[in-house]
């Protein structure tokens, strides 16, 4: 079996970082359609069982930030955010932030620079360490896919309609303009 062109390996790097930039989007999408009275809405079952919606973007960005400080030090990190404080306008720019440190730290993990700074990617102080690559985008990028369903689906739970965002998030032409992205999905 031939191995891939520097070229075809190039092409697939790209996609992945213009995917991990659209992935912002979909959250700020989310953001801009979720309905307020939603956000700090007690999920339903047992008091305290779950996280809010609040508390799961937060929790996005929490643990960007832990990505950043253990598998790129070198990266600015921005503030942490409150579970029980923050506003939407509030996680919607912290997201943005820490989605671009993100994604500064998949440009190097993914880069096949001999220098890059990004050579391993540790989840947790606890997990296995990693090497980076694309793996390490595919954890990045289901983790927020993941919470990106509980909070559709915890809307929806909670009377909140939330189609625009529920439907938008699979508009990928749209979301690639709106990351700042000139191509299209490949």
């Amino acid at each position: 079996m031939a191995l891939p062109s520097h070229a075809a390996l190039a092409e697939i790097r790209d996609s992945l970082l213009e995917t991990y930039a659209s992935n912002d989007a979909m959250n700020q999408l989310i953001l801009s359609h979720l309905d307020r009275r939603a956000w700090r809405a007690q999920p339903p079952g047992e008091k305290g069982s779950g996280r809010t919606i609040a508390a799961i973007f937060a929790h996005l960005h929490n643990t960007r930030l832990k990505w950043l400080r253990l598998s790129a030090r070198h990266l600015k990190r921005p503030p942490a955010l409150d579970p029980d404080r923050c506003t939407m306008k509030q996680a919607a720019a912290a997201h943005r932030k820490s989605a671009a440190q993100c994604l500064r730290m998949l440009s190097d993990a993914l880069s096949a620079a001999p220098n890059r700074r990004v050579s391993k990617f540790t989840r947790d102080g606890w997990m296995p360490t990693w090497p980076a690559g694309g793996t390490m985008f595919a954890y990045m990028f289901s983790h927020e896919a993941h919470h990106r369903g509980q909070i559709l689906m915890l809307a929806h739970q909670l009377g909140y309609r939330a189609h625009k965002a529920m439907y938008g998030i699979w508009h990928w032409e749209k979301l690639w303009k709106q990351a700042g992205l000139t191509t299209r999905p490949r």
